[in-house]
């Protein structure tokens, strides 16, 4: 499966899939940003047990401010609809993939 883009009016599903979640928020002009999507994308059609999403900050803040998103691309991890890790910056895929096993 792809990654899900996710707003307002889809996050209450994808936050209570019942599966893992993790969300990458980024902004189409971030470099880093770009660095960290396909890496997530591989992710989500990897592994089926997770639900992956992207979160656009410039077209859903309220979503980026409700998770205090300061900086990009900022990578939310969500058990039983409850953060279980945040990190800020790029990582490499086994980072990310090690942040939804823990």
């Amino acid at each position: 499966m792809s990654a899900l883009t996710v707003n307002k009016n889809n996050f209450e599903s994808v936050k209570n899939s019942g599966n893992p979640v993790l969300l990458d928020f980024y902004a189409d002009w971030c470099g880093p940003c770009r660095m960290v999507s396909p890496l997530v994308d591989e992710i989500a059609k990897e592994n089926p047990q997770y639900t992956v999403g992207k979160i656009n900050v410039d077209k859903e803040p309220e979503l980026a401010q409700a998770f205090g998103v300061m900086s990009i691309p900022t990578l939310v991890v969500l058990k039983d609809g409850k953060v279980a890790a945040q990190s800020t910056g790029a990582r490499p895929k086994a980072q990310i993939l090690a942040m939804l096993e823990s």
